[in-house]
């Protein structure tokens, strides 16, 4: 089929799995549709193939593949790929939440914006208004206390009149708009500041919440609580990891777990301790950001001390940037609250797509079952092959790196994000790959191995390896992303064959209809109109010029025409005129009456006709 009726089919597919999971009483998203198809394609055990036109038996084939996966919610793989969807569509970095958060603000305060540039004030009921509408913008903008609160209302007034004066609107009122829009911002900083200093030094600052303090407390709370969710996947990770390797190695063991979902457990608990570590990351430097704000506040804060102290009078120049200085130290710390909500909020939401662990793996349970088998860490895996490494010269072909040969080695972009690479197509496993045992560099690409031995297998053959790794991932499409495959699925093909490419697993890219538009000519034009190509034309002017030079002008004047000047006189052309003259007349005339008598004939054989004139003269009408 052709890229566009494969969307088509797909796009029908997807509707009509959705109906189907509501009928059903489980309310499913497009998204999770999209890539529950995904999956069911790649796996080559469904053997569903796009290549070729659907029939309606194949496509309710797949349909019915994709809702009972759908509504199995005993299926830890199920979770995982919800979770996958879920922190894609939700999860935005530093730069893009405060970016969208500040977005946001200026467009709630865009009206009050505008109300304020727009108006063109008269009288001075007129002037007072637009100065209680600025008095608002600059509370709005602030974040700090509620417009509602009469008290806050008369501390930003205050602050405001002591830098911006009543008097001051005529001047202001005469400013463009953008320089209105800039000085908004201006009055807005500087009496967030003014504020600050004045709850410093315990003059006022209602509705004020220390942030600092409240951060220091907030932020180790969640640190904590990620580390706790983070030390429970490990060791559900640990324990699964285990099992499967204990199944490997004793059938009986393997007739006894095989009816447990593991691999899909594990799978489960590795995403949900990758989202984890994104998010500790993300509190870490949450936390340092705030320490540095922190001392740059309190340094600000004590050099504006100095410098007002008791005086009178202050030169503007001197406190007014210190103002500015402590409103956005301010912000970075409301910017750092709301990041710190943003991740709470996150890991309480991904806490839900790992609550199928203690349902199929009670607590009593997965006890028996690690009777007998030895669990091993991850440190601790790493740990055994520390003393290990590959030997360059075994392998002519074959770039390895190691820590002290290769710069930025802890840099390095690893495969399968730091899994073994050759226990994942092999065992199933993901299992810590230790960069000391060495890298491999193989297309450009760098691989970590669990182990010296299979760092050696690997090497012999990785393409092989690498295609069974991708094998691995159609059958469980939640590799896809907790091991990086994406780029893989597109070397494949196997993306466009879905018809629904990478859009499972990002953002909707925002579009919009632009065009741009050049001049014809951008420099000035460079065209002599003077010049000659042809050398007989310029010959011609030159011979014309050399004429010139021996011709003269003169004049004279006579006694006649001396003092004499030129006139003019003009008249009006006579014009055509002519008349007429209209006379209505009538006559009338009597009207004709002629009477033959005698053509019927009559006793004689002879016709005689008599005409009889009985037309009245003209005099007798």
């Amino acid at each position: 089929m052709s890229c566009d009726q494969t969307e088509s089919v797909l796009k029908k597919i997807i509707r009509e799995i959705g109906q189907e999971c509501a009928a059903q009483g489980q309310t499913v998203s497009e998204t999770l549709v999209a890539f529950m198809v995904k999956a069911v394609v790649l796996d080559p055990r469904n053997d569903v193939n796009m290549d070729r036109i659907l029939r309606k038996k194949d496509m309710q084939n797949l349909i019915q593949l994709c809702v009972t996966r759908l509504l199995d919610t005993t299926n830890p793989s199920l979770s995982t790929i919800r979770m996958q969807v879920y922190f894609d569509m939700n999860y935005a970095n530093r730069a893009e939440l405060l970016s969208e958060q500040h977005r946001v603000l200026e467009g709630r305060l865009a009206p009050v914006v505008r109300d304020i540039t727009d108006s063109c004030p008269r009288g001075q009921e007129e002037m007072e208004s637009v100065y209680r509408k600025i008095v608002s913008y600059v509370l709005l903008s602030s974040a700090l206390g509620s417009p509602t609160d009469i008290e806050v209302v008369r501390e930003v007034t205050a602050a405001l009149q002591s830098v911006f004066p009543q008097t001051e609107m005529i001047t202001f009122i005469s400013l463009s708009k953008k320089n209105k829009e800039q000085q908004l911002k201006n009055l807005a900083m500087l009496v967030t500041g003014i504020r600050l200093y004045n709850k410093e030094c315990g003059k006022g600052g209602r509705s004020i919440d220390d942030l600092p303090a409240i951060l220091n407390k907030a932020i180790p709370s969640a640190t904590r609580t990620i580390d706790e969710g983070l030390n429970t996947c490990h060791m559900l990770a640990h324990q699964y990891t285990a099992l499967l390797e204990s199944m490997q190695e004793d059938l009986h063991r393997y007739r006894q777990l095989s009816s447990f979902k593991l691999k899909e457990a594990l799978f489960n608990m590795r995403q949900y301790e990758a989202f984890l570590c994104i998010l500790l990351s993300d509190a870490i430097t949450s936390a340092q950001e705030v320490e540095k704000m922190r001392v740059q506040f309190v340094a600000t804060m004590e050099q504006l001390k100095n410098t007002v102290q008791n005086k009178v009078s202050i030169d503007t120049k001197e406190v007014f940037p210190l103002f500015v200085a402590l409103s956005n130290l301010w912000t970075g710390f409301q910017d750092e609250k709301l990041l710190l909500s943003f991740l709470t909020n996150m890991m309480n939401s991904l806490q839900q797509f790992s609550e199928i662990q203690s349902q199929l793996f009670p607590e009593e349970v997965l006890t028996t079952l690690l009777e007998g088998v030895t669990v091993k860490s991850d440190e601790e895996r790493i740990r055994e092959t520390m003393g290990t490494r590959v030997n360059v010269s075994d392998f002519k072909n074959q770039e390895w790196l190691f820590p002290e040969t290769t710069d930025n080695f802890d840099e390095l972009l690893i495969q399968y994000h730091g899994f073994c690479a050759h226990a994942i197509g092999v065992k199933g496993l993901t299992l810590p790959g230790n960069p000391a045992i060495g890298i491999l560099k193989h297309r450009e690409k760098c691989y970590v191995f669990s182990s010296k031995e299979a760092a050696y297998i690997f090497a012999q053959d990785p393409d092989k390896f690498i295609q069974l790794n991708v094998e691995k991932a159609k059958e469980h499409a939640e590799l896809i992303q907790l091991l990086q495959l994406c780029h893989q699925f597109e070397y494949l093909g196997l993306y466009a064959q879905a018809g629904i490419a990478d859009k499972c697993l990002m953002k909707p890219t925002t579009k919009c209809d632009s065009s741009t538009q050049t001049d014809t000519h951008i420099l000035p034009p460079t065209i002599v109109a003077s010049y000659e190509w042809n050398e007989w034309e310029l010959r011609r002017k030159a011979i014309k010029l050399a004429n010139l030079r021996r011709k003269l002008t003169r004049a004279m004047q006579t006694d006649l025409s001396h003092m004499r000047r030129e006139n003019s006189t003009q008249v009006y052309l006579p014009k055509d005129v002519s008349t007429q003259t209209k006379r209505d007349n009538s006559s009338n005339v009597p009207r004709p009456q002629m009477f033959l008598a005698g053509l019927r004939g009559g006793s004689s054989p002879t016709t005689h006709m008599v005409k009889v004139d009985l037309t009245r003269a003209v005099d007798e009408t």
